[in-house]
């Protein structure tokens, strides 16, 4: 138990803020700020956010880049489905309206109609053989032709000799009626697979975001799986390995075509954008374009338009700090050839997963892109407009939880996991984690 204990606790997400060398004494600590905005004073017009930014050489390069106007929208109803999870990660819609939901460590797939009614973990993650009698679950995805194929796709984590081994993806069919896996196969192993540098952590900011695009290709987010140091690891900036990246491979785990690095001398293959920290949410939008969301350090969470061979800027450019308060690498929040977020927030939300508004349910949601967040206990909407943020609400900030998960169902409605797991999930976890639902009142 000690052991499953010790490993357990290891599996720090990228959510997590990690315990740093303290300041050099001619380096004044940043000013504490509250961990959330005041979301009861909220006033039409003006930021949402009113704390002060802990960068203090920070600076937005565009208007609305940061702290968007305030904008109340269309009240909702909010329905609790069921509040007995166990630190849920993902979920994705079934064709007969359940919901398929992964919960991270140890990790289950489980089915949950709209009723509530939880069924039994899902069984066949064994196949997986990861050498360790526990499997941590990230993303799950349906094939797009799953109505015929039954086929899903989902991201996890195993062990190598007792240490948190990299991303993984696997494949597999799934027989709903027999809650059962089956043909499950490991296409794709990031690299590397486990530490091999004190720089690089067990479990920490990992990524394992999904996403199929309209090319039939899956898109993936590995985060840089830094500890955390005195200085940042650089390893996002180089192409001879999977970390601090997006990914691009075909449905059997291969480079996909087109790729950009496809052919450079020591690069890999499956790289499709670089300069990522910790990527905590991959969505595409009504018009096909890929989107991300990261945590950055102190400050400077981010909002992505991901593009092909673009790059990110971790950790040569930032609009966070340290956690003890000095800059990342030189302080520069803009460089040449370094892709600027569309969005940021400063101080941090912990952003999570992010979805666009694709229903008729909410008409003044048209336009919509909602992000969850882990630190600011709210679901972000933020009305886009030529390609910038131009207002910003933030909801549920009642159920004062943080929020791992948000969807937008067939149907038209939201639908938001909460997460009770916190930085690490442990024994103690209690499972209390929800999935709620939000339509028109």
């Amino acid at each position: 138990m000690n052991r499953r204990l010790t490993v357990l606790a290891a599996c720090l997400l990228a959510s997590s803020a990690f315990a740093q060398t303290p300041p050099a004494p001619t380096v004044p600590p940043p000013p504490t700020v509250p961990m959330n905005p005041d979301y009861a004073n909220l006033v039409e017009g003006k930021p949402v956010d009113n704390r002060q930014n802990e960068n203090k050489d920070d600076k937005p390069l565009f208007p609305e880049q940061t702290r968007a106007p305030y904008h109340k929208t269309a009240p909702y109803k909010l329905t609790e489905i069921t509040g007995a999870l166990e630190a849920p990660w993902a979920l994705a819609f079934l064709p007969d309206g359940k919901f398929l939901v992964t919960e991270r460590l140890p990790g289950k797939l489980r089915v949950i109609s709209p009723d509530g009614t939880i069924a039994p973990p899902v069984t066949g993650l064994e196949a997986l053989g990861t050498g360790w009698a526990q499997t941590g679950l990230f993303d799950p995805a349906l094939d797009p032709r799953f109505n015929s194929n039954r086929r899903i796709f989902f991201t996890f984590f195993g062990f190598d000799r007792g240490e948190i081994s990299g991303i993984r993806v696997a494949r597999a069919t799934f027989n709903q009626a027999a809650n059962s896996l089956s043909d499950v196969k490991v296409i794709f192993q990031a690299r590397p697979q486990t530490p091999n540098d004190s720089r690089t952590g067990v479990g920490s900011r990992s990524g394992g975001r999904m996403a199929i695009g309209k090319d039939g290709y899956i898109y993936i987010t590995i985060g840089d799986r830094d500890t955390g140091g005195q200085r940042a690891w650089r390893v996002a900036q180089t192409l001879d390995t999977h970390l601090g990246k997006i990914l691009r491979i075909t449905q059997d785990g291969k480079p996909a075509p087109g790729n950009p690095y496809i052919g450079q001398q020591d690069a890999l293959p499956e790289i499709w954008a670089i300069g990522g920290r910790s990527q905590e949410g991959l969505a595409f939008d009504n018009d096909g374009n890929l989107w991300e969301t990261e945590h950055g350090p102190r400050g400077g969470d981010e909002l992505n338009l991901v593009k092909k061979g673009a790059n990110y800027g971790w950790p040569i450019s930032s609009h966070g700090i340290d956690y003890p308060g000095p800059p990342i690498g030189d302080g520069d929040v803009a460089m040449t050839g370094i892709e600027q977020p569309v969005y940021y927030w400063s101080p941090s939300m912990g952003v999570s997963q992010v979805a666009f508004y694709k229903g008729n349910l909410f008409p003044e949601w048209k336009n919509s892109v909602f992000v969850s967040t882990l630190r600011g206990n709210a679901l972000e909407r933020m009305t886009m407009a030529n390609g910038k943020v131009v207002n910003e609400e933030p909801l549920l900030t009642e159920v004062k939880m943080r929020l791992r998960d948000v969807r937008v169902g067939p149907d038209g409605a939201v639908y938001v996991l909460s997460d009770s797991g916190g930085g690490a999930v442990t024994n103690n976890t209690p499972a209390t984690s929800k999935l709620l639902k939000l339509t028109p009142r």
